[in-house]
């Protein structure tokens, strides 16, 4: 099974779109582990670097640079805060582009739940609203989305844990 493609691009010897292609910048962008578990952090509502830092456990450093690589592709911008008595600090959050990065993470989500968890994850993803699971899929139709903060995770009472 692959995809078909239009006549002018059959012959795939005559053409190529190098690193202009957009996989492969995603996957620039997304490069390491800890980059990718900083924009789950993101979803899942952290915003402070030492709770990244706890949560991912991961070093200080890798989650700054992946703090960093997201700003700087502005995936996550920094909003600051202070706790009183405290001196000012930043937090992280989504911009506009990581929050479309959602179908994407919950689709790599999804093809683990049913291929690397023997389709008995630990989390499953409903709409808050309804309680109906979500799921990530290629449509020609244009169906309404879900944005992250509709969305309301469970336990999955049928995990087993390892």
């Amino acid at each position: 099974m692959a995809m078909e493609f239009e006549e002018r691009l059959r012959d795939r010897d005559a053409w190529s779109i190098g690193d202009g292609c957009s996989a492969e910048r995603v996957l620039g962008l997304l490069s390491t582990k800890t980059v990718f578990l900083v924009i789950r952090e993101c979803f899942y509502g952290t915003t402070r670097f030492e709770d990244f830092v706890a949560r991912i456990g991961a070093s200080a450093p890798a989650v700054s640079r992946a703090l960093k690589q997201l700003e700087s592709a502005e995936v996550v911008a920094r909003a600051p805060y202070q706790e009183a008595g405290s001196r000012a600090r930043d937090e992280y959050r989504l911009t506009a582009a990581g929050e479309d990065l959602l179908p994407v993470f919950l689709s790599l989500m999804q093809w683990g739940d049913k291929y690397l968890q023997g389709g008995r994850p630990p989390l499953s993803f409903v709409e808050a609203a309804t309680g109906r699971t979500t799921r990530v899929g290629v449509t020609a139709e244009p169906v309404p989305e879900t944005a992250s903060d509709a969305i309301e995770i469970r336990l999955n009472p049928e995990w087993q844990g390892d």
